[in-house]
C-alpha cells in the first residue's frame, strides 16, 4: 500500500491552488479533506517515514487512537471550513488556511519533538495570514502580536527540545513531565499555544480582527494542537488541574462585559479550553477520554457559532451587540443554526457539549477534586450566559437595530448546517464518538440524576439572566474596547516605552545644550584674546615692543646664568 502522510495532500492542494481558479479550485479544495480522511482511515494505527539524524530517530507519522481522533477531527473542520469559504475568491486566504491545516495535522502526527517543531512553527507561519488577509490597520498590528508569541512558543519549544533531548538521550514524543528544565520549557510553550492566563491575549486579541472565515479556520486547530500535545506530553500532571480551573473562570467576567461578538466567542473558547486542561491534569482514562470528546465536540460548535457571527458580519457589517438585533426577521436559518450551536456549547442535553463536558467533571468529582468540580459548574453557569444566551440574544433577538440583511450565503448555509447535524448526531448518539476514543472505558451520560442537575443548572442560570435584565443589572452592550492582562503590552509597555524614549532625549537635549554651551565659553574666551578686537590683537608702541623683548631677553639671560 502507498502511504501518505496526511499532511501531504494539504500541502499538494494548496500548491495547485496558487493555480488553479473558480470551480476547479472549490472542486479541489472539497475532494481534499473527504479523500484525506479516506487515507487515514486506510492508514490506521501505525508509524513510518522513520530516519536517522545526528544519533536520534525521527518519525515523520506515529498513530494512534489519540492521534488519529484528532486526525479525523481535523479533517471534519477543514471540511466544513472549506465550503464555509467557498464564495472567497482571495488566493491568500485559501492556500493559507490549507497550509494551516496541514500544518496541524503534522504535528498530530509528529513521532518525535524535532518533527513536532518544524510543524509548530509552520502552524504559527501560515495561520498569521488569515489575519493578515482582512487588510486592515488594525489586523495587522494583532497579526504582528499574534505572530510574536507565537514565536516565543518556537523557540521555547527548540530551547526544551534541547534540553531534554541531551538529558534523555531521545527525541521520541511521548510522556515529557516536569522533571526537567527542559520539560517546563516545553510545557511552556505549549500553554501559549493553549492559551494559558496571561499567555491568552494572542487569541481574544487576532480572532475577532481575522476575516470571517479565517476565524472558523483559528478556531478548529491552533488551540487543539496545544491540547492534543498536552495530552500526550504531560498527562496527570496536577499543575495543569489548577490552571485549567483558572482557564474555566476568568474569561467569564470578560465575556459578559464584551461588546464585539466575536470576541466574547474568543473568550468562551478560552473557558473551554479550561475543561480540557483540567481533564489532562487529572489524568485518568476518563478524565483523557473526556478531554479528548469535549475537543471534538467543541471544534464542531464553536466552529457553528464562529460561522454564524461570521455570517452575520458577512452580511452586515458589523459585530458588535451594540450595533445589531432582529436579525431573525430576515437571517432566521442563520438565527435557528447559531441556537443549535449555543444549545450545544451549554450542554443541553441531546446536543454535543452535555455529552463531552460531563466527562471531565464526572472525573473531577471521583477524584476528589470536589472544589474543581464546584469550580466547573459555576463555569457552565456562566458560559451558558455568554455564549448560549448572549450571543444570539443581542444578535439577532434584542432592540431592533433597523438591519434588513439577506439571509447568509449558500455554501455558508451547508456549511453550519453541517456542523449542527453533527453537534445532534454527537449529543443523541455519543457512542459513535465513545467508540474512537483513546481508552476503553464504560461511560453513560444520560442518567437521571445528570440530566437533572444540568437543566437545573441551565434553567436557574437563565433565570438569572432574565432577571438580571428585566432590572436593568445586566452589563449594557456598550461601544467600548475592553483589555485584560493585555494591557500590559498594549498600554503599560507602549507608554512606559515612550516615557523612557522621552527621557532619553531630554537628557539628550540637556546634554547637547551644556556642551555646546562649554564649546561657546572657549569660543569666547579665545575671541576675547585672538579675536579682532582681542589682547593679541591690537596694535603695539614701538616702545613698548622694545621694552617687552629686552625683558624677555633679560629673563633669558637671567636662566642661564643660573644653569
Amino acid at each position: 500500500m502507498f502511504e501518505v502522510a496526511p499532511f501531504v495532500p494539504f500541502f499538494v492542494v494548496a500548491a495547485l491552488a496558487l493555480f488553479l481558479r473558480g470551480w476547479p479550485r472549490a472542486l479541489v479544495m472539497i475532494a481534499l479533506p473527504l479523500l484525506g480522511l479516506a487515507n487515514l482511515w486506510m492508514l490506521g494505527e501505525g508509524q513510518f517515514g522513520t530516519w536517522s539524524v545526528l544519533d536520534f530517530q525521527l518519525q515523520l507519522f506515529r498513530a494512534d487512537k489519540l492521534s488519529l481522533l484528532f486526525g479525523y477531527l481535523f479533517h471534519i473542520a477543514a471540511l466544513i471550513a472549506i465550503i464555509y469559504s467557498l464564495h472567497v475568491r482571495d488566493t491568500l486566504q485559501q492556500v493559507a488556511s490549507l497550509l494551516y491545516a496541514g500544518s496541524a495535522l503534522g504535528v498530530v502526527f509528529a513521532g518525535d519533538l524535532l518533527t513536532l517543531f518544524i510543524f509548530w512553527e509552520l502552524l504559527a507561519l501560515t495561520s498569521v495570514f488569515l489575519i493578515w488577509a482582512r487588510r486592515s490597520g488594525p489586523a495587522y498590528l494583532a497579526g504582528l502580536r499574534y505572530f510574536i508569541l507565537h514565536i516565543l512558543s518556537g523557540m521555547l519549544l527548540l530551547g526544551g527540545i534541547i534540553f531534554y533531548g541531551q538529558a534523555q538521550g531521545s527525541l521520541e514524543f511521548g510522556y515529557i513531565g516536569l522533571e526537567q528544565a527542559g520539560g517546563w520549557m516545553i510545557f511552556l510553550a505549549f500553554g501559549i499555544k493553549c492559551a494559558f492566563p496571561f499567555f491568552h491575549n494572542w487569541l481574544t486579541d487576532a480572532y475577532p480582527q481575522a476575516t470571517p472565515t479565517g476565524t472558523v479556520f483559528l478556531s478548529a486547530f491552533t488551540t487543539k494542537v496545544a491540547v492534543y500535545a498536552l495530552a500526550r506530553g504531560y498527562p496527570g500532571t496536577e499543575l495543569l488541574i489548577y490552571i485549567g480551573a483558572v482557564m474555566a473562570c476568568f474569561p467569564i467576567f470578560y465575556a459578559v462585559i464584551e461588546n464585539d461578538l466575536r470576541r466574547v466567542l474568543a473568550y468562551s473558547l478560552i473557558n473551554q479550553l479550561g475543561y480540557m486542561v483540567v481533564g489532562i491534569g487529572i489524568g485518568t482514562a476518563l478524565a483523557l477520554n473526556g478531554t479528548v470528546s469535549h475537543a471534538f465536540a467543541h471544534v464542531i460548535y464553536k466552529g457553528l457559532l464562529f460561522m454564524s457571527m461570521g455570517a452575520v458580519l458577512q452580511m452586515t457589517g458589523r459585530i458588535n451587540g451594540s450595533e445589531l438585533g432582529g436579525l431573525y426577521k430576515t437571517m432566521p436559518k442563520t438565527t435557528v443554526l447559531c441556537i443549535i450551536g449555543a444549545a450545544s456549547i451549554s450542554a443541553f442535553p441531546l446536543f454535543s457539549g452535555f455529552v463531552s463536558k460531563s466527562m471531565v467533571m464526572s472525573a473531577a468529582i471521583k477524584n476528589g477534586y470536589d472544589w474543581v468540580w464546584l469550580v466547573l459548574l459555576f463555569a457552565a453557569a456562566g458560559v451558558f450566559h455568554h455564549a448560549g444566551i448572549k450571543i444570539p440574544y443581542f444578535a439577532f433577538f434584542a432592540h431592533d437595530s433597523g438591519l434588513r440583511a439577506k439571509e447568509a450565503p449558500v455554501n455558508m448555509l451547508v456549511a453550519m448546517s453541517i456542523a449542527a447535524a453533527l453537534c445532534l448526531g454527537v449529543g443523541i448518539y455519543p457512542q459513535a464518538l465513545y467508540s474512537l476514543l483513546p481508552h476503553e472505558i464504560a461511560y453513560t451520560p444520560y442518567d437521571m440524576s445528570h440530566v437533572l442537575t444540568q437543566l437545573q443548572l441551565l434553567f436557574f442560570s437563565a433565570l438569572a439572566f432574565v432577571w438580571l435584565n428585566l432590572r436593568r443589572l445586566y452589563p449594557p452592550e456598550l461601544p467600548s474596547v475592553n483589555l485584560d492582562v493585555e494591557w500590559l503590552y498594549r498600554r503599560l509597555l507602549p507608554d512606559a516605552a515612550r516615557g523612557f524614549a522621552n527621557g532619553v532625549f531630554r537628557l539628550d537635549q540637556r546634554l547637547r545644550n551644556a556642551a555646546l554651551a562649554a564649546v561657546g565659553g572657549v569660543m569666547a574666551f579665545v575671541t576675547s584674546y585672538h579675536g579682532p578686537d582681542g589682547a593679541l590683537a591690537r596694535s603695539w608702541l614701538t616702545g613698548s615692543m622694545v621694552a617687552g623683548v629686552v625683558l624677555l631677553l633679560g629673563i633669558y639671560l637671567a636662566f642661564g646664568l643660573v644653569n
